[in-house]
């Protein structure tokens, strides 16, 4: 079994702004599965909010976009690209995300070409929902 590219290998992302650790699973140019684990040190946690840490849902799209980013950056031919995200449709947020919390998230294109693609996204924290958004990306 192959082992699978760590995002950071696949994404221009870099440190503060890379929001998944690891891929699970991976079909390039359909579908990814990644992780992001929650530490309770992330540099918005102090300030969203004090008292009481959540990750801002702006970030969850922004992990699921990341880590959708994956799946199409490890086909062959779009390797090397940027996918600038473009649209997000349908945003819901059911349940927070704190420190210590590993957010899994799974991202499913159901249609992409050498101009960009649409997909959907779910995350979720020990099976619960968290977030689900429509993401529509075009490459650069």
């Amino acid at each position: 079994m192959e082992a699978l590219p760590a995002p950071i290998d696949l994404l221009p992302h870099r440190p503060p702004f890379l929001f998944v650790d690891s891929l699970v699973e991976l079909t390039p140019g359909e579908r990814v599965r990644g992780l992001w684990h929650l530490t309770g040190d992330e540099w918005f946690f102090p300030g969203h909010f004090p008292g009481r840490p959540v990750v801002p849902g702006v970030l969850q799209i922004e992990a699921l976009a990341q880590t959708g980013a994956c799946a199409v950056l490890a086909e062959e031919k779009f390797a090397g690209k940027i996918p600038y995200l473009t649209g997000v449709n349908g945003a819901k947020f059911r349940r927070p995300v704190e420190p210590g919390d590993t957010l899994e998230m799974d991202v499913t294109f159901g249609r992409l070409s050498g101009r960009g693609g649409k997909g959907s996204g779910i995350a979720t924290v020990n099976g619960e929902t968290t977030c689900s958004v429509e993401l529509m990306v075009v490459l650069g």
